[in-house]
């Protein structure tokens, strides 16, 4: 049992410090409510009501609420929003600590009168509850500030604003309605994008409060007036929909369902914690999406038809398969609804399917792309231009075929047995790098590309004896060497001339970064993998590795959204977090390391 996670009245009261640590609530359906524990709204995703509807669509509803309390004659307010060049009001100062379990919980000072807010989502429901108790009796009169919006967008002035939502609870209201200007987003300011917007306050409410009893304000879309005390908090990432489907919300605030992280992070986040049926549920409704033996790589937002731009997604999901089934699932899934799909999809994958994705019939290896797609993790894209171009046969993706085709001849396919193995010889002849004792990111038509990236531990981590003699030590030892942070790999290595150390500037600089030496935490886990592989699992190997699990448990506790783990991080010291702030991947790795690592 780790210790609760509190941020202390120093570090809540330093507005540098305090609006940088975010804090993150979700009711199971993709709805959210995200914010900063100064209070103040430093992201165009940050809102107390971000309600997922139906077609893969997320709206910002209600984006704050200010508080005033009212005691003795005197008046505190609690609240604070960033405006061109102050902070007001300045709540944060007031602040005692905040605690994100059993959820996001204030603790306030208001002139001796101590205040506690808390904020969740009502459980499947478009709901937002805002309850307050204090040790006094007090007056608390509190605006809302509402949008209306796409989340990826921002609102300005109009002058018909339709109400999204309904306020219900023991309160009184009064009428004053207009709007508040330029209110700022300095996330957004410095991720180089369009970062003020205009919210609407339909009035005050005005709430009497018992000494210790809870008053709750509820935020509604769909009638839900009241809910349950809130319980500690489940997984964010695993969902269901509107529609009843199941899924894994790639990152808050802004991915949805991806169907690579999805198989990724199954068996860390639902397999290792014993939800196996959940997890079956998963696979079987992403079966249901394949077409021409791919499943999709992503659902866009506003719209429920996915995309098929991926040469992995599908391919780890037989992993994931592997996992459930030594996780203890039923094998009658296995033969009754995965090997008759997987059997087609082994057939389209041979005779070639979409975006050129085929085996080449030369040497069994599978080749996938163009210059103009970008079909593997590395997917970053500026316009045309692919940022990171791995079109050809990359090595992960001829690892996972191969991983695939030793699956299936296990689950009895005896074609697809001969078939690994022929893959197995292509990829030992034309992968192996003699010069630095380690493989080639990709094969293309004029040769192999032989930058340095943590791609290669693929071939090592999903084991199958893919590689031979010391082959597995020497990549391990180069990754170890060239890659590894106390975050996870490095995504290129640091002398290579398109390295890039901070990510950093606009979006087109950011976009140049993702993938040329930023470090992702997910990777971690195919590291130690691929080190246990290679080494042996010995008391000696088992202790580096928990120690490399030590050090990325320390951002649960320290990153930017205490409790979570980042997307990426900076390639060097200090590596400050970046991206999203909460990664199902990121997460599950770890999850599945301390199981692993037991």
């Amino acid at each position: 049992m780790t210790a609760p996670i509190v941020v202390d009245r120093d570090r809540c009261r330093d507005f540098a410090r305090s609006s940088k640590l975010e804090w993150l609530e979700t009711n199971g359906t993709g709805a959210f409510a995200m914010g900063t524990v100064a209070g103040v709204n430093t992201r165009r995703y940050h809102g107390l009501l971000v309600a997922a509807l139906p077609g893969q669509i997320r709206r910002m509803l209600l984006a704050r609420v200010e508080e005033e309390a009212d005691i003795e004659g005197r008046s505190f307010t609690l609240g604070a929003c960033q405006y061109p060049g102050v902070v007001t009001p300045r709540g944060f100062e007031l602040l005692e600590e905040f605690q994100p379990e059993p959820c996001a919980t204030w603790l306030y000072n208001a002139g001796g009168a101590r205040i506690e807010k808390q904020v969740y989502l009502a459980e499947g429901r478009s709901a937002a509850i805002i309850r307050y108790r204090a040790d006094s009796a007090l007056t608390l009169r509190v605006r809302p500030f509402l949008a209306n919006r796409d989340y990826h967008s921002l609102q300005h002035a109009w002058e018909q604003f339709q109400t999204p939502v309904r306020f219900y609870g023991a309160v009184r209201f009064i009428d004053d309605p207009h709007w508040y200007y330029n209110v700022e987003y300095l996330e957004e300011l410095e991720r180089g994008l369009d970062f003020r917007e205009d919210l609407y306050t339909p009035g005050v409410y005005v709430l009497d409060l018992a000494p210790g009893a809870w008053t709750v304000l509820c935020a509604s879309l769909d009638g839900t007036a009241s809910a349950d005390a809130p319980d500690r908090k489940r997984d964010p990432f695993v969902i269901r929909h509107p529609g009843g489907s199941p899924g894994i919300i790639a990152g808050y605030p802004w991915f949805t369902d991806w169907g690579r992280d999805t198989m990724i992070s199954l068996p860390g986040l639902l397999m290792a914690q014993g939800e196996m049926d959940l997890a079956r549920e998963i696979i079987e409704s992403w079966l249901k999406l394949r077409r021409q033996g791919l499943i999709p790589n992503r659902f866009p937002d506003d719209t429920s038809q996915p995309e098929y731009n991926t040469a992995d997604a599908t391919l780890w999901m037989f992993q994931a398969m592997r996992q459930w089934l030594q996780a203890g699932g039923d094998r009658a899934f296995l033969q009754d609804v995965f090997l008759p799909a997987a059997r087609e999809i082994v057939d389209w994958h041979r005779r070639g399917t979409m975006y050129g994705i085929g085996v080449d019939p030369r040497d069994g290896l599978l080749r996938a792309g163009s210059p103009e797609t970008q079909l593997t993790w590395m997917d970053a894209r500026i316009g045309d231009r692919v940022v990171t171009p791995r079109h050809g046969k990359p090595v992960e993706i001829n690892a996972l075929w191969h991983a695939a085709l030793c699956l299936m001849g296990e689950w009895g396919d005896e074609d697809c047995r001969a078939e690994a193995l022929r893959v197995r010889e292509s990829f030992r002849e034309s992968f192996w790098n003699p010069e630095r004792h380690c493989l080639y990111d990709v094969l293309q038509d004029d040769g192999p590309v032989v930058r340095l990236r943590p791609n290669q531990i693929f071939a090592v981590s999903l084991g199958n004896d893919l590689l031979e003699a010391n082959q597995p030590q020497a990549v391990v030892r180069i990754v170890e060497r060239e890659l590894l942070t106390p975050v996870g790999l490095r995504t290129l290595e640091r002398s290579d001339r398109g390295y890039k150390p901070r990510y950093q500037g606009g979006p087109v600089e950011r976009d140049e970064a993702y993938h040329q030496g930023t470090v992702w935490p997910w990777l971690l886990g195919p590291f130690v993998d691929a080190y246990l592989i290679a080494f042996g699992r010995t008391p000696e190997t088992l202790e580096y590795c928990r120690g490399l699990l030590r050090q990325l448990d320390q951002e649960v506790v320290r990153g930017p959204l205490p409790g979570s783990i980042a997307e990426i991080y900076d390639a060097e010291e200090p590596r400050l977090a970046h991206g999203c702030p909460a990664q199902a991947w990121s997460v599950a790795e770890a999850q599945r390391l301390r199981a692993l690592l037991r």
